[in-house]
């Protein structure tokens, strides 16, 4: 068993970035992200600490909008609206959760196609089952670059997703079929899940169920990638039981420290890209 580094990989990325936003400031193009944060949620606090930090790292001038809990669609709506007319402002990112009572859907709605850096919205969306260019959501598209750092080929593997989300599932699915696997979605009403699970080349757990994934469910010299975050007894896991499931597969995600840091390195990435879209 190999383990995947995704630390080491996201540095690979950044490293990249850096040396391409320091090509777009010598032509007069300064790469900028802008992230909203509405609410005082721990979680989301942190997460927007560390976009910022990482930003700040590569050359990518942050702008930080913060929000108490009172806050209104019509307050968000109208930063995002100035914004997206702001031709130095490359990528719009609103943290979520919102507070509770706001309609996140109307919100996010509001970002601009082009400024749409985390790639969530129905356009982007689209582009992405068309195969054409837009964003692409950064979580999987940081696991297609974990893949393909193991060196294997992805096309002409069996890839199995357990879980369907609109974040991480769905999109994958569309990118692994793009890399020309052959791709089944499993979920919650998935019969024999572990019949399905056990011909994946390439397995990949997203469902958020501490350790749901089990040893039996996994063939041998799999690769598997744990998207999922839990924390159990204050310490941080993944959806697979890793301990067990690392002696059978091949390369295997650890939970810290996998999928997490390429979230982050996909979303500057993204950030760039639209910079060099403005830039043309």
């Amino acid at each position: 068993m190999k383990l995947i580094d995704g630390k080491q990989v996201a540095e690979s990325v950044k490293e990249r970035l850096k040396a391409e936003v320091a090509k777009l400031k010598e032509n007069g193009v300064h790469p900028c992200l802008a992230v909203i944060l509405a609410g005082n949620d721990p979680a989301s606090q942190v997460y927007v600490k560390n976009k910022i930090k990482t930003a700040e790292e590569l050359g990518i001038k942050s702008l930080s909008f913060t929000f108490d809990e009172s806050v209104t669609e019509e307050q968000l709506i109208e930063v995002i609206e100035t914004l997206n007319a702001d031709a130095t402002v490359h990528g719009i990112l609103v943290q979520l959760p919102l507070p509770k009572g706001l309609n996140e859907e109307r919100v996010l709605k509001s970002i601009s196609d082009e400024k749409d850096v985390d790639g969530f919205s129905a356009y982007n969306m689209g582009q992405l089952v068309l195969g054409r260019e837009g964003f692409v959501p950064c979580t999987p598209l940081g696991v297609i670059e974990l893949l393909k750092s193991t060196g294997e080929e992805i096309s002409g593997k069996r890839a199995v997703i357990i879980g369907r989300s609109n974040i991480v599932g769905k999109p994958l699915a569309l990118l692994l079929l793009k890399e020309n696997a052959t791709v089944t979605v499993c979920h919650t009403k998935t019969k024999n899940l572990k019949e399905v699970s056990k011909e994946a080349d390439i397995l990949v757990a997203a469902v958020g169920r501490a350790k749901m994934v089990t040893d039996d469910m996994v063939k041998d010299g799999a690769i598997v990638i744990d998207v999922g975050i839990n924390r159990v007894d204050g310490k941080l896991c993944g959806d697979v039981d890793f301990d067990n499931v690392k002696e059978k597969c091949s390369y295997i995600t650890p939970v810290p420290g996998g999928v997490g840091p390429m979230t982050i390195a996909m979303l500057m990435n993204n950030t760039v890209l639209s910079a060099k879209r403005s830039a043309k």
